[in-house]
């Protein structure tokens, strides 16, 4: 099956000129294209949040994918090598009309995808590399890393419960009760409570009870 992708980032824009290029260049190649996908929408976007990435996921093997140019799939280097290499995984021929590229089955197609998957994995590295390295200099700076001592799970659970666990405080009832009101364990409120949540006259209020 034969699919046309066309993406335009504004509404100002023009689908107008990408559908002619396709269509001109089905003509010469004696092509017909079966399916049209359009959308407005930034190339910046994840490719999970388009249309394009929809198409994607149910192209099967052997299926063409018409574009008028690379750069109508994505806004950078890395998101368009990730397709195109997907593409070349899955036996999925892309054709982009203006840079005369034709990617598939083929030893040149092959050669591509090795690039493509080797210069993905080195910009993996170099961001792996890079966070290493920012990390080591914090430490060696003396900047603690990871999350405060006190900030746990436990008092996120109640810090959007704090005004509700004062009213059943001040109506004075048990640890127990409040548990079941807040949908909490009773360890959890003792943690909430014991990470200077409340004021002092508050916290022994809650300590009093049983």
């Amino acid at each position: 099956m034969i699919y046309a992708y066309i993406r335009i980032s504004t509404d100002k824009q023009t689908i107008e000129n990408q559908k002619y290029e396709i269509l001109n260049f089905a003509k010469n190649k004696n092509l017909f294209v079966e399916k049209w996908i359009e959308e407005t929408i930034s190339g910046t976007k994840k490719i999970q949040d388009r249309k394009l990435g929809c198409l994607l996921k149910k192209m099967k093997k052997h299926d063409t994918l018409l574009v008028s140019e690379l750069s109508r799939l994505g806004r950078n280097l890395m998101q368009i090598m990730s397709i195109l290499n997907f593409c070349m995984e899955n036996s999925i021929k892309i054709i982009s009309i203006k840079e005369n590229y034709e990617l598939g089955d083929n030893i040149n197609s092959k050669v591509l995808a090795f690039a493509f998957g080797l210069s993905a994995e080195i910009e993996r590295n170099l961001i792996s590399q890079r966070t290493k390295e920012a990390l080591a200099r914090k430490r060696a700076e003396g900047i603690s890393l990871g999350r405060p001592k006190g900030s746990c799970s436990a008092r996120l659970k109640l810090d959007d419960k704090k005004d509700a666990l004062q009213i059943l405080l001040h109506a004075g009832l048990t640890k127990t009760a409040i548990c079941k009101k807040l949908h909490v364990s009773r360890g959890t409120l003792n943690k909430f409570i014991s990470k200077d949540a409340f004021s002092n006259c508050e916290a022994m209020r809650v300590s009093s009870m049983q």
